[in-house]
């Protein structure tokens, strides 16, 4: 049987292993749609990126089966566009927009639930507004662009001070995703609010706390599937991700209210033919649950999760959907009991003097079964020039991938990993005395996932 012809925008290292190691991938030929480093990194021109994966597809002396991806704007949004173009399955672009701007989603989320904090819209180029918090909110409050990344722009505040200083400094950035957001915003027919905010505009919302979840499903001719919850921890006293974990932790009643929220918003909102994550923050001792915010798309970083404890990457059922095929998952037919994407951070500036080889690394992923480390900066990099390694309070230094048969051999393994990258570093010239890595993470207990929001 000729394999099916498929298409992922911004197709990585990483991604590829996973992809081809998945049961009957010789049914499927992956091949890369533009770079995952223009798709990434810089200001992102997005009609440009438009023309060039359409030059591509057009070159392609083959057929074009499927267009996915697994990455946020402009994947997201390219996605939906081109599959239109090719006549392939897929979501719609509107109800890919509703997801991903922040204001709009909000404004559907209403219609259907009451699973979210007070907001409001700020319109930075409102001089009136700039320095005042709406008059409908109260601090601790999180500023975001309508459409980031990774955290990008997105700031705690807790007092007039402070909120004037991060309008300040999104108000430089927020162009970087905005204006190729406006790009897309153009293409559709908007509400008058939200056409009115555009694509460079922020959110304001009172800042949630509890433990953090994310509920990962697909939709697929109209019927809302949770296929899992996966927990979200993040450093004590932070709003740094430390790691995500599957299953979660969390009690059966919260997640049944998690994927109760899930099915009605997605349904509201109209995503189809797509795979969907959606953030949530819970309190279990008083059943309150409440949105953070809607991806389109399921979550990469997952994908190891899914494979170790179900069996099989969560890309089965992104593959699936786009194809016509059944999207559902096995069910904890995996080799291992639970699993973790670490996120090993340091939470000042430095420039990196030492970090373990690839040979040192592989070596270790040979004599620990069910580690994996990805590195995300090397030697002699400056962690505040890897722009795509940092939210707003810290920097990323490696992903570390650990499965286990219970919690105690989890942290275990990943103490070694830790200890084997090896890093070292030169502080920066404002950050003090010293060198090394006393700010290491390690994995700790579970309450270490009830935090202040990350966005």
């Amino acid at each position: 049987m000729e394999p099916a012809h498929v298409f992922v925008l911004g197709l990585d290292e990483k991604n590829t292993r996973t992809l081809n190691e998945m049961p009957h991938a010789d049914q499927y030929r992956f091949l890369r749609l533009l770079e995952p480093a223009e798709l990434q990194r810089g200001e992102i021109r997005v009609a440009e990126l438009i023309e060039k994966a359409r030059a591509q597809l057009a070159a392609y002396d083959g057929p074009v089966d499927a267009i996915v991806g697994y990455w946020d704007f402009p994947v997201s949004s390219m996605v939906p566009l081109l599959c239109g173009e090719y006549g392939l399955r897929g979501a719609s672009l509107e109800a890919v927009v509703k997801c991903e701007h922040k204001f709009w989603s909000r404004l559907e989320q209403r219609k259907v639930v009451d699973a979210y904090p007070p907001f409001a819209l700020l319109d930075l180029a409102d001089d009136a507004g700039r320095g005042r918090l709406p008059e409908n909110l109260r601090y601790p409050v999180w500023i975001k662009p309508v459409k980031s990344y990774s955290s990008e722009l997105a700031y705690r505040v807790e007092d007039d001070e402070q909120f004037r200083s991060a309008v300040a400094t999104i108000k430089e950035g927020i162009g970087r995703l905005g204006k190729s957001f406006d790009d897309i915003l153009q293409l559709l027919d908007l509400p008058a609010e939200v056409a009115e905010a555009g694509g460079e505009a922020c959110v304001v919302e009172e800042a949630l706390s509890g433990a953090q979840a994310t509920a990962e499903g697909f939709s697929r001719n109209g019927q809302v599937e949770v296929y899992g919850i996966v927990d979200s921890l993040v450093y004590p006293g932070t709003s740094s991700f430390m790691r995500y974990q599957y299953p979660s932790a969390l009690p059966a009643r919260t997640q049944g209210r998690m994927a109760e929220i899930s099915k009605k918003v997605i349904k509201q909102i109209g995503l189809d033919d797509s795979t969907f994550c959606i953030e949530f923050f819970c309190r279990p001792e008083t059943g309150d649950v409440s949105i953070l915010e809607i991806n389109p798309r399921h979550s990469q970083s997952h994908a190891e999760l899914f494979e170790h404890v179900d069996g099989v990457p969560n890309h089965h059922c992104m593959l699936s959907l786009a194809l016509g095929r059944d999207p559902r998952l096995p069910y904890r037919e995996g080799p291992y009991a639970l699993a973790a994407k670490c996120h090993l951070r340091r939470f000042r500036d430095g420039v990196v003097r030492r970090r373990a080889s690839d040979a040192e690394l592989e070596r270790l992923a040979r004599d620990v079964p069910g580690v994996q480390v990805v590195p995300v900066v090397g030697e002699g990099s400056r962690l505040s020039e890897t722009t795509q390694a940092h939210d707003s309070y810290s920097y990323e230094l490696a992903h570390v991938y650990v499965a286990a048969d219970d919690e105690e051999e989890l942290e275990r393994k990943y103490e070694r990993a830790v200890a084997a990258l090896g890093f070292r570093f030169d502080n920066g010239p404002d950050d003090g005395p010293g060198t090394g890595t006393d700010d290491d993470p390690r994995v700790g207990p579970r309450t270490d996932s009830r935090d202040e929001e990350v966005s």
